[in-house]
């Protein structure tokens, strides 16, 4: 069996600030993250944000990397916390998933 899954990332500029939302998708997914009203979802999606210190050149580029980043940590996380809730609900147990 093959499954592909997909992360799209949005960047969004405004202000010396950069905000990347990172959106988890595709084949074999249709248990991820949590749909409306706590219920199994098909996706999951997570934001980062960076800004420019006023002190500091405004380079686009370090914003986004910054805060694709920050979005794809947070995406990592909530797919460990979907794996112990998985775990969780087949066992009974409480699950720990070490990063």
């Amino acid at each position: 069996m093959t499954k592909t899954w997909n992360v799209a990332v949005t960047l969004t500029e405004e202000d010396g600030r950069t905000r990347a939302e990172a959106h988890l998708h595709g084949t074999g997914t249709s248990q991820l993250g949590l749909g409306s009203a706590g219920t199994p979802g098909s996706e999951l999606r997570a934001q980062g944000l960076a800004r420019c210190h006023p002190n500091d050149a405004d380079v686009p580029a370090i914003g986004d990397e910054v805060a694709v980043s920050r979005a794809l940590s947070d995406l990592a996380h909530q797919l460990l916390d979907t794996a112990a809730r998985t775990i969780e609900s087949r066992t009974g147990e409480r699950a720990y998933v070490l990063p």
